[in-house]
């Protein structure tokens, strides 16, 4: 699972004509700025659902928005 949350940063932008900084997001969600970076940054980072859904509320965007299933590893295939 993918979290694509730089990209609905931009959204964000163009949407409110405003860049919205990693910390600004942290103070509108009440997650830390360090947890919002690695969201942002780090693949494996492993969000919950609650860091999700502030997410969600503070960009205005959906789940589906942030969120992006990649494909399954090979082994996960050949065990389905």
């Amino acid at each position: 699972m993918k979290i694509r949350l730089r990209e609905q940063m931009a959204v964000y932008r163009q949407r409110f004509g405003a860049p919205l900084t990693y910390a600004q997001l942290a103070e509108l969600t009440g997650l830390s700025r360090a947890s919002v970076e690695s969201i942002a940054t780090r693949p494996s980072y492993n969000a919950t659902i609650e860091a999700i859904e502030r997410i969600c509320l503070a960009l205005g965007c959906e789940p589906g928005d942030l969120l992006e299933l990649e494909s399954p590893a090979p082994a996960m295939r050949e065990a389905g």
